[in-house]
């Protein structure tokens, strides 16, 4: 799933409060996040919802309709309604670098306001669509804000909150991604027994609450101290750690801050970095664990779960309550991973939600082969309830697995020298196979069937034994550690770190 990239820093726990503008930044993380994940769950409902299909898509609607006229498989394939999901993590993907800029020239409160306005105008374009040109630059404007959302709101919260809930935050960012699509998927459930052709655009236009709350909310918090400091304005940076943190007596922190800034500021060449020997390990695992993250299937089903259990044979009202159930399963396992992810430690989760997700899709693909033809469809009742919960038992591995592990592992191995740029190609990567599996899995579904599950299902697999081999343990290990207590003493790259005893890099933290 997609997600904000988690900030891991290292430093001491300074004295703070928990003042009004923590918990500002609270409610603005719940926003940002409810905002992301609404748009990812919406957009399943409404491409299942028949006024909408008619209104955009009737060559889907008249499939939809006439039983027998296309393959049970096929009844969704259309370029142009996979468009309707993908384009939005294609502008996302675009704008991400543009937010990078943004997030460091002109400060995290401005990236962030920027965003709400890209949310804003994005909502008013599709909930007012009247053709399918005017819903698609709606979605392409919402994923402009989704990448400026993406890029600076994690590191707003990292950067605000006191050390002792850095972390909480920073989950709290990708908890709330999980709850927004609850919450569209309840909405969805709701506007599609509406019976005068308006469900879908309020479904859409609902997403302007979420969009208004960010952007008024940037209009009222101040920049961060971290982001002021490094654009050269000290004395402002310091004044606004004292309002946040609620204290006079801040020069600790102060000081930590302005020695991080000036570390960072001398490193010139961050993507030359990020290529040097040494950090090709955190490079290979940072990239990989987006790729298997998009190619769990999570997605396609996160995208497209309403259309999914139609093609199943569930009516539409079946199918969406059913997306409500994978939705509350997807947040309560996303609980159970903030509470368990240092306990359990990296690899456990990861290994036993391989072997989960691994027999969950086998499950369902072996099911439906045997009971959904092109042309008939005998799952039954029973058969049904298995599928669903198989697809449950699918989500809940993931979100306490490579849903938020696939962000935080990368944030805990990038050093100093090569972070914002690891950060960059994490979420260039994770945007792009987003991207190309909203685009293609309704293809895919019609081409290969239930062939879809056991397609997934082979790189869930492949991503097991990577993770045995190749993903180290960094459970507990401070970032400056992670060079001598992690990657020198692991089998494979080990060869990659005599660098490290030849030159020493700047403030591995």
């Amino acid at each position: 799933m997609a997600g904000g990239f988690g900030v891991s820093t290292g430093g001491g726990d300074f004295e703070a409060k928990i003042t009004p503008l923590v918990i500002i930044s609270c409610i603005m993380a719940a926003s940002g996040g409810l905002m992301f994940g609404y748009d990812i769950g919406i957009s399943g409902g409404v491409t299942s919802m028949p006024d909408f299909l008619k209104k955009f898509f009737p060559v889907v609607y008249q499939k939809q309709q006439s039983p027998g006229l296309d393959s049970n498989y096929c009844k969704y394939d259309n370029q142009g309604l996979q468009l309707f999901t993908s384009s939005l993590y294609l502008a996302a993907l675009m704008a991400t670098f543009v937010a990078s800029y943004s997030t460091k020239m002109l400060g995290r409160k401005m990236t962030m306001l920027i965003a709400g306005i890209f949310f804003c105008v994005g909502t008013v374009f599709n909930a007012a669509a009247h053709n399918l040109a005017m819903l698609i630059i709606g979605r392409i404007v919402l994923g402009c804000g989704v990448g400026f959302a993406n890029q600076a709101i994690p590191l707003f919260l990292s950067e605000v909150a006191p050390t002792r809930i850095r972390g909480a935050l920073n989950i709290l960012f990708q908890l709330n991604i999980t709850i927004g699509i609850l919450v569209a998927n309840l909405i969805n459930y709701g506007t599609s027994k509406l019976t005068d052709g308006t469900g879908w655009r309020i479904s859409l236009g609902l997403a302007g609450v979420p969009a208004f709350m960010l952007t008024v909310g940037s209009l009222i918090v101040v920049d961060t101290p971290n982001s002021l400091i490094q654009r050269g304005q000290l004395e402002a940076g310091k004044a606004v750690l004292k309002r946040i943190r609620g204290i006079d007596n801040v020069d600790p922190e102060y000081l930590e801050i302005v020695e991080a800034s000036r570390v960072a500021g001398e490193v010139k060449n961050p993507f030359r970095n990020l290529l040097k020997r040494r950090n090709q390990p955190s490079l290979i695992i940072g990239i990989m664990m987006q790729v298997f993250q998009q190619f769990t299937g999570i997605n396609a089903i996160m995208f497209y779960a309403p259309v999914l259990f139609q093609t199943l044979g569930f009516k539409s009202d079946a199918s969406l309550y059913s997306a409500v159930i994978t939705g509350l399963v997807n947040v309560l396992s996303t609980v159970v991973s903030i509470v368990i992810v240092d306990k359990a430690g990296r690899r456990m989760l990861l290994l036993e939600a391989g072997v989960q997700m691994f027999l969950s899709q086998m499950g369902v693909a072996v099911v439906m082969g045997l009971k959904v033809k092109d042309t008939t469809n005998t799952l039954g009742h029973g058969l049904g309830i298995l599928v669903v919960i198989l697809i449950c038992s699918f989500v809940a591995s993931f979100a306490w697995s490579w849903g938020p592990l696939g962000w935080l592992i990368p944030s805990e191995t990038f050093a100093l020298e090569a972070r914002s740029a690891g950060q960059s190609i994490a979420v260039f990567t994770n945007m792009l196979f987003t991207f190309i599996i909203a685009q293609a899995f309704l293809s895919m579904l019609c081409k290969m069937k239930s062939g879809i599950f056991f397609f997934f299902s082979a790189w869930v697999l492949v991503m097991t034994l990577f993770t045995v081999f190749l993903i180290p343990e960094t459970k507990n290990v401070p970032i400056e550690e992670m060079n001598d207590r992690v990657w020198k003493k692991h089998w494979f790259w080990k060869r990659f770190m005599d660098e490290w005893d030849m030159e020493a890099p700047k403030g591995h933290a």
